[in-house]
């Protein structure tokens, strides 16, 4: 692709580009995010090539490989264009089928559709799903309409029409827009993003770094990683508007060495600005010149934690230092340094575009514009979801996540990733914006949202996050170190039987020292898990240390598997698949449980179709 050096030019290639394109030709566009990777989906893409060649419609059909759609319950996913026909779980051997049926002959295959797990109702075409008609998609929307490694592809889609129009303003100017579109940090902190970008421009020095965190490393989330390896240009062309109105010609890609399609991605869209000039010295004809780097994290949670990424990106143990003094002043290397996350940097494009009034009328008073969240967990429709801030947690998970799988009952939500709170059923119809998350004990985070049911036992989970956060903490400061040691012993005692009256307000005590004594975010946030589910589920932990039981019948010390002699047939089913042998019983005749071999898998409630294993 030949070099721009001017606004006039880069226009002038757009619009080649467009004119080169027939929007009406039909166009099959295939999910090859991690997630479809995963189900086979290159495949899919092999065998469309080769059918549609064999089918005399080359040249009439383009293919193109895309970044995640979203739905990621569904798998691999197919659109075809321009009716929008979708079609999901799409295998091998549907593709001969699709093309003859749907690209040759016109026709709709049925049983690719989409089915609504309550309702039954069938959607054909992508905006009649429910998972993505309830969305507003203004960041993640792009994912599905072009392939991540085509630059073309993007300028097609008005890409880097933003930086055109940034570099005709003032630096000022930009970040009093980014400011008064209240666009707040995305990576957990919630920090205004204009006013950090103005601390980084009025700090004292002639250079400045812009870092983009794409460390994402909570468990479950993955919204950083489909953005950054679906549409790596927005990223990209966020940062370029951020270093401008900073003062910044050089910046960081800090990614997790585990994506590496993210990776991949990002290489190849920073080798194709650097080609067409859109990196590099004077760009677009201007003063302003600007690198990227990528810097691959070696896997350390903490490392998500601004300043532990920077000591990380210098070569150092990726340890937090104490705040005093901040990023904007002395960051990487001693310098001023403005560090978002992937998904803020992927706003400004819009912002620029669209313009700040547009954008604050969306979200909340305090939380502006719409946030990506990865739904997980005991829900029907599992995926990334993009809604506007002040959104309810009902909306979220039951019209747009489908509801609670086999007819079980909704328990608990927690948001933020590890570190954040349980928020009960009787708080569902809560708004979900920074203020809201944080007045009931939890937190936004990046935008991990893992949904529970009444088989989930809160003791349990408090104990996991606890587990895994002790893991990752870099023991740097006692309160962090020590005090998730300790809660870690506590719930394993009490999910083990040996819990006494007390370890709860010990528990809760130990939380307000860690929030209120640890050197970092992870420390100061690591009890909520803990405080949020004694808070909202205190009845589960006094179940467990005064009754012996889990309420829940997940804690293996707690619970006693039973055969109930009125609902066994003797079928014979708990007797064959136990790996231990424990149960007994003749043919057609109530069995029993040896409870001194039995080791609580629960494979025979797992298969016994007649409701007679009982939990207590």
């Amino acid at each position: 692709m030949k070099q721009v050096h001017s606004q006039q030019e880069l226009e002038a290639l757009r619009e080649e580009i467009r004119k080169a394109r027939d929007p009406n030709q039909s166009l099959v566009t295939i999910c090859t995010g991690t997630g479809c990777h995963a189900y086979g989906c290159m495949n899919v893409v092999s065998l469309f090539n080769q059918e549609i060649e064999k089918a005399g419609l080359s040249g009439k059909v383009q293919v193109r490989t895309t970044g995640c759609h979203g739905f990621c319950e569904r798998g691999p996913l197919v659109v075809i264009y321009p009716q929008k026909i979708f079609y999901e779980r799409v295998q091998p051997d549907d593709v001969a089928e699709i093309v003859g049926t749907t690209l040759k002959e016109g026709k709709v295959i049925d049983r690719l559709l989409y089915t609504h797990p309550q309702t039954e109702a069938v959607a054909t075409y992508e905006h009649d799903v429910p998972f993505y008609n309830l969305q507003k998609r203004i960041i993640f929307g792009s994912n599905g309409l072009i392939d991540p490694t085509s630059l073309e592809d993007y300028l097609a889609i008005g890409g880097y029409e933003a930086l055109a129009k940034a570099l005709t303003m003032q630096p000022e100017e930009i970040i009093e827009e980014i400011k008064k579109s209240g666009l707040r940090g995305r990576g957990g902190g919630g920090f205004p993003t204009g006013s950090k970008w103005e601390s980084c421009r009025n700090a004292p020095g002639d250079k400045r770094y812009v870092i983009c965190n794409a460390d994402e490393g909570d468990p479950g989330a993955y919204m950083d990683r489909s953005l950054l390896e679906g549409n790596p240009h927005s990223v990209l062309e966020g940062m370029l508007i951020g270093a401008y109105a900073i003062g910044s010609d050089e910046g960081y890609i800090y990614v997790r060495n585990e994506y590496p399609l993210a990776v991949k991605h990002a290489e190849i869209a920073i080798n194709a600005l650097k080609e067409i000039g859109l990196l590099g010295k004077n760009i677009l004809g201007t003063d302003f010149s600007f690198d990227i780097h990528i810097n691959r994290g070696g896997g350390a949670f903490v490392c998500g934690e601004s300043t532990a990424l920077v000591a990380s990106i210098e070569g150092r143990v990726g340890e937090p230092r104490s705040k005093y003094v901040h990023l904007a002043e002395s960051g990487l290397w001693g310098k001023p340094t403005n560090l978002n996350n992937v998904e803020t940097w992927a706003n400004v494009p819009v912002i620029i575009n669209k313009g700040a009034d547009w954008y604050s009328q969306i979200g909340t008073e305090g939380s502006k514009g719409t946030k990506i969240f990865s739904l997980v967990g005991k829900v029907n429709n599992t995926g990334l979801v993009e809604v506007p801030m002040g959104i309810t947690l009902r909306e979220i998970i039951f019209d747009i996540g489908g509801g609670i799988p086999n007819g079980k009952k909704f328990k608990a939500v927690q948001t933020g990733g590890p570190s954040g709170g349980c928020i009960p059923e009787s708080l569902i119809d809560m708004p979900v914006d920074f203020d809201k998350l944080k007045e009931v004990g939890s937190m936004m985070g990046s935008g991990g949202m893992i949904v529970m049911d009444e088989t989930t036992c809160m003791v349990d989970v408090a104990k996991y996050f606890v587990n895994f956060l002790k893991g990752e903490s870099c023991g740097k400061c006692t309160p962090c170190r020590e005090g998730l040691l300790r809660m870690s012993q506590i719930l394993e005692d009490i999910t083990e039987g040996r819990g006494q009256e007390g370890d709860i307000e010990l528990l809760e005590e130990l939380g307000e020292v860690m929030k209120d004594a640890s050197l970092c975010g992870l420390g100061q946030t690591a009890p909520n898990p803990v405080l949020s589910t004694i808070k909202y589920f205190r009845d589960e932990y006094e179940a467990h240390i005064k009754e012996k039981r889990c309420p829940a019948g997940v804690c293996k010390s707690l619970i006693t598997y039973e055969i109930d002699p009125d609902k066994c047939t003797g079928c014979g089913a708990c007797k064959r698949n136990c790996p231990v042998s424990c149960i007994s019983g003749e043919k057609k005749e109530p069995h029993s449980i040896d409870q001194t071999k039995c080791i609580k898998c629960g494979t025979c409630k797992d298969v016994c179709k007649f409701d007679a294993i009982t939990v207590k």
